[in-house]
């Protein structure tokens, strides 16, 4: 009671002085639609806040990602070769990072992150030296880019087949997803690697990943289904198929893959909430909730189509659901019941962009 008389008086005073309390902060939708749109979504009412046109930007804008005060946006574009970078208050464009030039053709994929303190855009490349006679492939590398001027600070060579990339809570790390969980330290070079394709051989065939879905950012941690069969199983028993979650602790460093159900449905994405890391949801023709500490399903509800990116609210009680035709989708976490849903604006396709999460003080 003292407290909430305390809250009231300063409140009191603080608009008889003609002050302003300070707002709290909004969630935000950011879907890249095709061809060239980034459309902002207030999260509360599921309402359009504004759409962003992108110049020289297909076939889609995607993998966009926001500054922590929800002011800036990089985005991937132009074929995986542009990086546009948005002023998210403004609602324009005010630089372009060009990832190729007139000797290479570089292409961007999927894996792209913004440093903790707001400074350096981290993002993997695949290169191709362009000769009169020939088109030499040349290793994969990260590039380190200035997030404030867009100037390329340095390159480091690393492994292929890599989509995910995402920078540990504090800096000092950098997460690459592919075969194996790659490690690196904040200039590129390869610390540590963690088994993915040979994970737990003896008890498990070869998983098989496919996740090229930001949507890491609300609760720190990279999730993603993936597919194996028990090797003691026999192959006509439904059981021996097997459903898992790969989930990457960006904060603690610690990696688990959690064999989560047998395999009677796919799907393509899954994100952790932020207020519980072990509740994750998994979507594409269904939507489903996983307790990861016990290992099994909680819930699942059918989808009137496909999405292929799942994401959630800060205060984890809204999942989102886009990534696949023209709207933006809202469930309840606990119950999985619709609560409402958002149309691009002409019905423009939003396949296959990340939806990503952010904040902002109005």
């Amino acid at each position: 009671m003292t407290i909430r008389h305390k809250t009231t008086a300063v409140a009191g005073l603080a608009l008889a002085a003609g002050l302003a309390l300070p707002a709290a902060a909004k969630d935000y939708l950011m879907v890249p639609a095709r061809p060239d749109k980034l459309v902002i979504v207030d999260a509360e009412s599921m309402a359009i806040d504004k759409v962003i046109q992108l110049d020289q930007a297909g076939p889609l804008p995607q993998t966009p990602v926001v500054s922590k005060d929800g002011s800036r946006a990089y985005v991937m574009m132009n074929m995986l070769e542009s990086i546009a970078i948005v002023d998210l208050v403004e609602g324009k464009t005010i630089g372009r990072i060009e990832m190729s030039g007139t000797e290479e053709r570089v292409k961007g994929m999927f894996g792209m992150d913004l440093s903790p303190d707001g400074k350096t855009l981290v993002v993997y490349q695949s290169p191709v030296k362009m000769l009169a006679d020939e088109f030499q492939v040349q290793p994969t590398r990260l590039a380190f880019y200035d997030a404030e001027t867009g100037d390329l600070k340095s390159t480091a060579e690393v492994p292929r087949q890599i989509t995910l990339v995402a920078w540990s809570k504090d800096g000092s790390k950098i997460y690459g997803m592919g075969r194996k969980m790659y490690v690196f330290d904040a200039t590129g070079k390869q610390i540590e690697e963690k088994p993915i394709h040979g994970w737990e051989v003896e008890t498990y065939a070869q998983p098989d990943v496919l996740d090229v879905w930001s949507q890491f950012e609300q609760s720190g941690v990279i999730a993603t289904p993936y597919y194996t069969a028990r090797l003691d199983g026999a192959p006509d028993d439904p059981e021996t198929y097997r459903t898992g979650i790969l989930t990457q602790d960006l904060d603690s460093g610690e990696m688990l893959m959690r064999d989560v159900e047998a395999t009677d449905i796919f799907y393509f994405s899954t994100a952790a909430s932020p207020t519980d890391k072990n509740r994750v949801f998994g979507a594409y023709n269904f939507l489903s909730s996983f307790d990861m500490d016990a290992g099994k399903p909680l819930k699942r509800v059918p989808l009137p189509h496909s999405y292929y990116s799942v994401n959630l609210s800060s205060d984890g009680k809204t999942v989102y659901l886009g990534g696949a035709m023209s709207d933006v989708a809202a469930y309840d976490a606990e119950t999985l019941e619709k609560k409402g849903e958002v149309q691009m604006p002409d019905g423009v396709s939003i396949s296959i962009g990340s939806v990503r999460m952010f904040q902002r003080q109005d």
